[in-house]
């Protein structure tokens, strides 16, 4: 793994508008860098980042049943008693999934190491698997990277492969706050990907969903809402108002009321329970367990923070950086710390992209500070053997 630097294609913000990647720019800072990569091996790729996230997502999935069917754990996920039942349900139904992406942390020594699972609404899919294969094509060619150049990157066709698993017989409808642009334009690439496998779409606000008299979810046109995916993560329709008819929605929405087991933070020391030792994950611990003080350097979670907020590093049991935020309330757990790879650039973690169940993508994103937060700049990648 190395970080490289090289011509920037000179139409590439023409190329951004002309697709939306509006986002390209972030909080007046650059998102999208052109003029940099990261480089793998073949090996590296196989046999460091898609063979351990796929086992990483097998023993994930293998974890679900036992979660759902333990009030402990349920409670230690701070998910709301009086909405279990959809979160069991929908995992007794066997609602279809789409995506996610593991964080890793790797430097090109040993083996990745998991750092969370962003299962339920993670982004940067539309850079991943569209625009830094169009950076790839377009450099080969213009000649700068060689005709044998490849990526780690068939996270579209494995969407595609994913929605074409959902009946097709309503009007799928996509639903995220429509005036964030990064949103907006994650929620209208996935709308493509449905399209292309033979869906009928339909992009709204989840603020304008309806509820007809039937307790059922409705479009602004009245139109019952069969089959929604929805950019809002589930720990936050869990608390809304609306959440009260969530029991009676059936599998209505993408991701499932299960994903929100996953998407915890808490996932992580009943990994560590019921994997010890093992090579790709870190020691992680509730903050009540006793075993939590027997580390030195670790990272302190909520339990469903985003975007690193109120996440704070400790080195040799003193705190070393933290990150503000509004989270924190529901409870934290301890991580083992795990350096990221370091450039003068900053410090680059590996979003691995899980499609239906396959392993199937990569997405580098850098920081300049060793918490990967809202100003974290993505950087495409690169095999070269």
């Amino acid at each position: 793994m190395k970080r490289i630097t090289l011509p920037a294609r000179p139409d590439w913000r023409d190329k951004a508008r002309a697709v939306g990647f509006g986002f390209h720019v972030m909080y007046g800072e650059p998102y999208w860098l052109d003029d940099a990569a990261y480089t793998f091996t073949l090996d590296e790729i196989e046999k460091q980042i898609e063979e351990p996230s796929q086992e990483l997502h097998d023993m994930c999935m293998d974890l679900v049943g036992e979660i759902v069917g333990s009030e402990e754990s349920l409670d230690r996920l701070a998910i709301p008693e009086d909405l279990r039942d959809v979160v069991q349900r929908s995992w007794q139904r066997r609602d279809r999934h789409l995506y996610g992406r593991f964080d890793l942390a790797y430097d090109g020594n040993g083996p990745a190491k998991l750092l969370e699972y962003n299962a339920d609404t993670p982004t940067s899919v539309f850079e991943t698997a569209y625009f830094q294969f169009n950076w790839l094509t377009d450099q080969i060619t213009l000649g700068v990277l060689a005709k044998d150049a490849d990526q780690y990157n068939f996270l579209q066709e494995s969407l595609v492969e994913a929605f074409e698993q959902f009946p097709k017989e309503s009007i799928f409808h996509f639903a995220a706050i429509t005036d964030n642009e990064e949103d907006r334009g994650t929620t209208v690439y996935l709308m493509d990907c449905a399209v292309q496998a033979g869906h009928r779409v339909e992009l709204l606000d989840i603020r304008e969903i309806g509820i007809d008299a039937q307790g059922r979810y409705t479009d602004l046109k009245d139109r019952v809402i069969d089959r929604c995916f929805k950019l809002y993560p589930w720990e936050f329709m869990l608390r809304e108002p609306f959440a009260r008819e969530l029991a009676r929605s059936g599998d209505v929405f993408v991701e499932p009321a299960w994903k929100a087991v996953l998407s915890n933070k808490g996932l992580l020391p009943l990994l560590w329970q019921r994997h010890p030792n093992h090579p790709n994950l870190l020691p992680s611990y509730f903050t009540d367990d006793p075993a939590a003080s027997t580390l030195t350097d670790y990272v302190r979670k909520p339990l469903l923070s985003r975007e690193g907020e109120n996440v704070t590093i400790f080195r040799d049991g003193r705190e070393s950086i933290s990150a503000p935020g509004d989270y924190g309330d529901e409870g934290f757990i301890v991580q083992a710390y795990a350096p990221l790879f370091e450039s003068d650039a900053g410090f680059a973690v590996l979003g691995s992209w899980i499609a239906g169940d396959r392993a199937c993508g990569l997405a580098v994103r850098e920081d300049r500070s060793r918490i990967t937060a809202n100003l974290s700049r993505f950087v495409p990648h690169v095999i070269m053997d």
